[in-house]
């Protein structure tokens, strides 16, 4: 049996106002009313070793109170986008689940909860936080955030940031670093936010000049009594392996080596000579963001031609990686009128860290990348009934990443040999197989 309790934790941090959108929080709510998805991001960790709930509340208290995203919520007052709302102080709670049962049973049960319940932004704030006990003793915290305001990359600057934590005190060491959304969203009405946008946006006409404007209709007789998109989940040592010895042979990293295969796998799902990805664009790299806690993903565009030689496709992946990540900044009102009309439902999100760390060690022989596709795992994952996208690639690291699809556009055995595909066109490469997408 479990009992849930709450924990009230008082916070006061330094900033407080409303203010426009940003363009990633304004990206990302424009993208969950299309979707109707939740988006709620987060996850579950175990919990250390003599760990309290007073330690977890003051954990909370510090991080709610240090970062103006995790005490935002929104206001709606007309028919348009609505504004972000920070408070300078407030009460938050902390979930505690008093559990006889399995812990980690309890923990998923709750990060699902937490997951798939819509947060409210006009009245909660957009982080929740649990803790589960047993027998006295804390086994697990759950964490989640609400989308809008805090994407991957800033939940990676949160966890940095408990650096700055002093555990005796619940005090910090240093000021919080990274611009702040408020901030954020001033800077965006600028000149010169404005003369980047734009250039973002004519980079975008030229791309988008390179593909056949065709809308996105379905094409397949898909079971209605089975949801939309098919998750399908791939563990594949040999391609991370093939990926290194692909890296040390044309000096490119592993992360346009991945969008290359991508757009290999996805040209021989269509039938077309030219992939067209659009990439998920973190935005740390520009001035005041890298340790920022917000929202300021976007999308880039890259138009791959994805035909000839694997080493040649690379050269390109690499060029269009580059034009997409410097011109993944933009108002998102503008390019929402740009891209009308447009099929670009081919996406890929590189979950990595920002500095991806590539394997310094020697490069592996053919025959380990032949002996590692034993290790090779596929599987069919999680079945939704809304998600964003025809073909939408997660990696999580080279080894590891899943392919969600459309079983309106495409069947799942199609889904599938897309999935399976990026392994064998990385793995065929690095063999000296020379891949094609016909």
């Amino acid at each position: 049996m479990d009992n849930s309790t709450r924990h009230v934790v008082a916070f006061h941090g330094d900033g407080h106002g409303v203010e426009e959108l940003t363009w990633g929080q304004r990206d990302v709510w424009d993208l969950m009313r299309r979707t109707g998805r939740t988006m709620n991001i987060g996850g579950t960790v175990p919990a250390a070793a003599g760990e309290t709930v007073e330690r977890i509340a003051a954990l909370l208290r510090f991080l709610v109170s240090r970062h103006q995203a995790l005490r935002t919520r929104l206001s709606q007052v007309d028919a348009g986008p609505p504004r972000q709302v920070v408070s300078g102080s407030g009460e938050i709670a902390l979930e505690v689940v008093d559990t006889t049962g399995d812990p980690a049973e309890v923990a998923e049960r709750l990060r699902v909860r937490y997951q798939t319940t819509a947060f409210d932004p006009f009245t909660e704030w957009p982080v929740r936080m649990a803790v589960v006990r047993s027998g006295g003793t804390l086994t697990h915290v759950v964490v989640m955030y609400y989308h809008v305001v805090v994407d991957g990359f800033a939940i990676n600057a949160v966890v940095r940031d408990l650096a700055h934590l002093d555990q005796d005190t619940g005090l910090a060491t240093a000021p919080a670093e990274g611009t702040q959304p408020l901030d954020v969203a001033r800077q965006q009405r600028t000149p010169a936010a404005r003369r980047q946008s734009e250039q973002s946006l004519r980079f975008w006409r030229r791309q988008l000049q390179r593909i056949p404007p065709r809308p996105a209709t379905p094409t397949v007789a898909a079971d209605p009594g089975q949801p939309r998109f098919w998750e399908v989940v791939c563990g594949s040592p040999a391609t991370a392996l093939a990926i290194r010895r692909i890296a040390a042979r044309t000096r490119v990293a592993s992360g346009p080596i991945l969008l290359a295969a991508y757009a290999v796998a996805t040209a021989r799902l269509t039938g077309a000579d030219t992939a067209v990805v659009q990439v998920l664009v973190s935005n740390r790299f520009r001035p005041g963001f890298a340790e920022a806690v917000g929202s300021l993903r976007q999308f880039g565009l890259c138009v791959i031609d994805a035909t000839g030689p694997f080493d040649e496709v690379v050269a390109r992946a690499w060029s269009a990686a580059i034009g997409a990540n410097k011109h993944g900044y933009y108002d998102p009102a503008e390019h929402q009128d740009l891209v009308a009309g447009h099929d670009l439902s081919c996406y890929l999100n590189d979950r990595r860290a920002e500095t991806r760390d590539e394997d310094p060690g020697p490069v592996p022989a053919e025959d380990d990348v032949r002996a590692a596709l034993a290790a090779s795992t596929v599987r069919w994952g999680v079945r939704e009934d809304t998600y964003d996208g025809a073909l939408y690639l997660h990696v999580e690291d080279a080894a590891s990443y899943s392919l969600w699809g459309d079983t309106h556009r495409y069947t799942p055995d199609a889904i599938e040999r897309c999935a399976r595909d990026v392994e064998a066109v990385v793995v065929g490469a690095a063999l000296g197989v020379v891949s094609a997408p016909r």
